[in-house]
């Protein structure tokens, strides 16, 4: 957990000031997990971290989940350090090509753990978790970088989901 934080702090993605976040929601800080996900060091520790809380687990899974865009890199990367197969989750249908909301193979029946970068309110990953299952797949984890501990550990278990998280923000917040 120190280690993630400093990594974080490391290369800027902590961030004080006023910020909208995706939920609506203001905040006097901003974790800019994008900017985190793109430096190599950064992206590599996510993914040995998360592969690490889901090797402790005990638990298999067939599939990873990352929902577009802001997850991919660390499905992809989780991906690499696991040896399972991910899918796209997309929030919409895309109006050519295949039109399909998961990219990738997903099989019914699959167990699938989603990867997230924050979790808010948990809202995106509801509505992936939501499609996921729509196509068959079973899913009862997410797995998370930050969870900003707004309610989306509640949300999640409200649909039989738990998460995991590399850090909580009331960490990540203190001096």
């Amino acid at each position: 957990m120190n280690e993630m934080k400093k990594a974080l702090e490391d290369c800027g993605a902590l961030q004080f000031g006023e910020f909208t976040l995706a939920s609506g929601a203001k905040s006097n800080y901003y974790i800019d997990i994008k900017r985190a996900s793109t430096d190599p060091k950064v992206l590599y520790l996510i993914s040995q971290l998360m592969a690490e809380k889901i090797q402790t687990s005990g638990k298999r899974y067939d599939r990873i989940a990352g929902v577009v865009l802001g997850s991919v890199p660390l499905a992809a990367a989780l991906s690499l350090a696991t040896g399972i197969p991910y899918v796209m989750v997309r929030k919409e249908k895309k109006d050519h090509g295949t039109s399909k909301l998961i990219e990738g193979v997903l099989n019914k029946g699959d167990s699938v753990i989603v990867v997230e970068d924050v979790i808010t309110s948990a809202g995106s990953s509801i509505a992936a978790i939501a499609t996921l299952r729509e196509h068959g797949a079973k899913v009862g984890n997410v797995i998370s970088v930050i969870d900003r501990e707004s309610g989306g550990t509640e949300a999640l278990k409200n649909i039989d989901v738990t998460l995991t998280a590399l850090v909580k923000a009331s960490d990540l917040l203190k001096k």
